[in-house]
């Protein structure tokens, strides 16, 4: 094969992994949410099995905490601010967090079916084995980011900026790229099936063997005609 019709390889601009929480080692636990939310700000605080979903709670700033098993699911939680925060074992189901500011973050266990999270910035974020499915990431900007394990079927990147942004065995079936631009992004053992706007894909990365597998999506973006 002459090098023209060989497919494009590696220029070696990886993503980089996302820099991971910088947590104290103790943290005072939270016993009881403020009546409140508004505008609220905790630090080194410990979030255990609070209930606080369907309530609002704009601009929440959490700096060095930890959040688990805590139910935001239905809240509107716009202009959340993290910095330095694992969440783990929880519900972001429908929630809205427009806006939000997310920096040095790991989100593990949490499910965010139907969240928005539109024009959110995400930096050095890692998302591990999350259900993401039906998620509005609408003009949002990554960069530094993992998503691992993660269900992200019919998620909505419409706009969204890719930046140094990693996908690994994430089913992102019917998921929608329209406007998106990525860059030093790859995807490893993704499933792809129906991918809107598989085009915007150009400059990612991926193996050999994802490629193959995902030679139908691939065709799509370029107008390839498959013949039986």
């Amino acid at each position: 094969m002459s090098a023209s019709m060989s497919p494009r390889r590696s220029s070696g601009t990886t993503p980089r992994s996302p820099s991971a929480p910088d947590l104290p080692d103790t943290l005072d636990p939270l016993l009881s949410a403020p009546e409140q939310l508004r505008g609220v700000e905790l630090r080194d605080r410990l979030l255990s099995g609070l209930d606080l979903s369907g309530r609002t709670a704009h601009d929440i700033r959490l700096v060095e905490c930890r959040l688990e098993d805590v139910d935001l699911s239905g809240s509107d939680v716009r202009g959340l601010s993290m910095r330095d925060v694992g969440v783990r074992d929880a519900s972001w189901a429908g929630a809205n967090v427009e806006a939000a500011r997310l920096e040095r973050v790991e989100i593990s266990g949490v499910r965010l079916t139907g969240a928005l999270l539109p024009s959110a910035t995400l930096t050095d974020v890692a998302f591990v084995n999350c259900r993401i499915d039906l998620t509005s990431f609408r003009f949002s900007e990554f960069r530094n980011v993992h998503f691992d394990g993660c269900r992200l079927e019919e998620a909505d990147f419409y706009e969204a900026t890719l930046t140094s942004v990693l996908l690994t065995d994430c089913d992102l079936t019917r998921a929608s790229l329209a406007g998106a631009t990525l860059s030093r992004c790859e995807l490893r053992g993704c499933r792809l099936e129906g991918l809107g706007n598989p085009e915007r894909l150009r400059g990612a990365r991926m193996t050999m063997a994802d490629a193959v597998a995902a030679a139908d999506v691939l065709a799509t973006a370029v107008g390839i005609e498959i013949a039986d």
